[in-house]
C-alpha cells in the first residue's frame, strides 16, 4: 500500500527559500499523479501545485506561479516542491497526495494524504 511522507518544513523569513519532499514508500510512485496542498490555520487547505507521472506537465495556482518549482524523481519515488521568494501567507502545513493532474479541477479528489510539514515564513 503506497504511503506519502513530507518533509523539509521548517522557519524561514519572507524572501528565503525551502525545499519540500514527499517520500513514497510501500510502491512506487512511477504512475502517480502527485499534488501538493497547504492549509494556513484556520483557512481550508489548498492545492498550490501538481505533476504528471512522468513529469513533464505541471500545474500551479497562480498564488505561486513563478516562485514555487515542482519536479520528481522516480528512481527515488520523490516528488520535490522547491519554494522560493517565500512570504508570510506561504506559511501553514504542506500535504502531498495522489491527483489527476489533467482534470479541469486537478486537486479533486485527493488521496493518499500523507501527515503534512508545516512551513512557517516569518521575520
Amino acid at each position: 500500500q503506497l504511503r506519502l511522507v513530507e518533509s523539509g518544513g521548517g522557519l524561514v523569513q519572507p524572501g528565503g527559500s525551502l525545499r519540500l519532499s514527499c517520500a513514497a514508500s510501500g510502491s512506487t510512485l512511477d504512475y502517480s499523479a502527485i499534488g501538493w496542498f497547504r492549509q494556513a490555520p484556520g483557512k481550508e487547505r489548498e492545492g498550490v501545485s501538481c505533476i504528471n507521472s512522468h513529469g513533464e506537465f505541471t500545474h500551479y495556482e497562480d498564488s505561486v506561479k513563478g516562485r514555487f518549482a515542482i519536479s520528481r524523481d522516480n528512481a527515488k519515488s520523490t516528488v520535490l516542491l522547491q519554494m522560493n521568494s517565500l512570504k508570510p501567507e506561504d506559511t501553514g502545513v504542506y500535504y502531498c497526495a495522489l491527483v489527476n493532474c489533467y482534470s479541469s479541477n486537478p486537486f479533486s479528489p485527493a488521496f493518499g494524504w500523507g501527515p503534512g510539514t508545516q512551513v512557517t515564513v516569518s521575520s
